[in-house]
């Protein structure tokens, strides 16, 4: 998978490549779909989810250039393979899921690799405001569900330096945007690969 789908089609930060190789997919699927979990593509995870295609896994977690010392937020925890990638890379993550059986079923996974540098919590409530204000601001933002915008309270939690990591667009069509926060706080843009993710649902996404 690591060679064929993502080293093959641009991947290069070793650090992502070794992760990668690190992190057994399989794990995070279910049994039923365990015989493609090394495939080319997203399979279903269960609660109208998906885990998504590796080659965007890693493309996401490429452009959040981490070096190992970030404090990453991650919305949408879903599967928690995503999490347990960025387990490895970063010093702490704080994943939020708003479907529970998905974040107690990531939290066993993640468990069972001893990944324990991962803090979760449940958004079930539509209300819920997308990021963790509490744990601001936050080196690295990952957002794992399509947005119809760049959420401001991301924005507001972002650190200076930092980068943000979002599909933006239509509830079935997104680009992937990288949005980096510099040191005189403004904001540069980067658009890159055309994806469809599932909806970000609540305040500053779709309503369910």
């Amino acid at each position: 998978m690591v060679q064929s789908q993502i080293v093959a089609r641009g991947i290069s930060d070793q650090r992502v490549i070794d992760a990668m190789l690190k992190i057994p997919r399989h794990l995070f699927v279910q049994e039923a779909f365990a015989a493609q979990a090394y495939s080319d593509s997203p399979l279903p995870i269960g609660e109208k989810q998906t885990i998504s295609q590796p080659y965007i896994v890693a493309l996401m977690t490429e452009k959040l250039v981490l070096t190992g010392s970030e404090k990453v937020l991650e919305i949408g925890t879903g599967s928690g393979y995503q999490t347990a990638l960025l387990s490895v890379l970063a010093d702490r993550v704080c994943s939020a899921e708003r479907i529970r059986p998905l974040a107690l079923r990531a939290r066993k996974c993640l468990d069972s690799l001893k990944l324990f540098n991962v803090q979760l919590r449940i958004n079930d409530s539509n209300n819920s405001p997308v990021g963790w204000d509490e744990e601001a601001p936050f080196d690295a933002i990952i957002v794992t569900a399509g947005a119809p915008a760049i959420p401001a309270v991301l924005m507001d939690q972002l650190a200076v330096g930092g980068r943000l990591v979002i599909p933006v667009g239509t509830d079935s069509d997104q680009r992937l945007l990288t949005i980096s926060k510099d040191e005189n706080g403004e904001l540069l843009q980067e658009s890159s690969v055309a994806c469809r993710f599932v909806p970000l649902i609540g305040r500053e996404g779709w309503q369910s």
